[in-house]
């Protein structure tokens, strides 16, 4: 019983913590208006970052990020770190479909690599150099996240062996779900790739 608490708190937990939208929250706050408005109309560092203040975008990042790694460990401290996937998975659906902006948020991406570090720094190790090296080669931000998170699943199971570290095929197997859920929540993205549409940053995009 006291197991299936813990776990249940984590996910509300989680969820409420992921659902909060510090991107629109600090655009508002900067004065610069609804970021839903701006760009692509999300409410991540990557559409805040279009409105040319470095500063928010940052912000951003840090707190979308600090939102998940925060539950992750404290619930990883409570109940081990399959517990504290939960709840770091927890916020990433939160910030996905957050509940005060009618399910509609962002695509998840700084909620994700906020949670790995205190999950599973295998993992961690593998996203972060991935996803920092595409982006500055392409500029292309939905590539170096897909890409980062195809390899995360493999890629930890790797390092965890050249490492001789036991594998926790409960945090793999969480780590999997949620890297197929970001190319759900990019699925757009995915298709302007394959056309050959997607627009690099800096490049204007239209609200879709």
């Amino acid at each position: 019983m006291a197991t299936f608490l813990v776990m249940l708190m984590a996910v509300i937990v989680g969820y409420l913590a992921g659902s909060i939208p510090f991107g629109l929250l600090i655009t508002k706050a900067a004065g610069l208006g609804d970021i839903r408005q701006i760009g692509s109309g999300n409410i991540g560092a990557t559409n805040v970052l279009r409105t040319g203040r470095k500063d928010l975008a940052l912000a951003t990042l840090i707190l979308d990020s600090f939102k998940a790694g925060f539950a992750a460990l404290a619930f990883k401290l409570l109940g081990g770190p399959e517990i504290g996937l939960l709840a770091g998975a927890s916020a990433f659906i939160g910030h996905c479909y957050p509940v005060w902006l009618n399910f509609k948020g962002g695509k998840g991406i700084a909620t994700y690599a906020g949670l790995l570090p205190f999950v599973s720094l295998p993992a961690f190790s593998v996203a972060a150099p991935v996803w920092l090296g595409l982006f500055a080669a392409t500029r292309i931000s939905s590539l170096a996240a897909l890409t980062a998170a195809v390899l995360v699943p493999p890629g930890t199971f790797i390092v965890e062996s050249l490492l001789h570290q036991p594998h926790n095929w409960y945090v793999l197997g969480g780590l999997t779900l949620l890297s197929a859920f970001v190319f759900w929540t990019h699925r757009a993205n995915l298709a302007r790739l394959l056309q050959g549409t997607e627009p690099r940053f800096g490049a204007a995009k239209p609200k879709t």
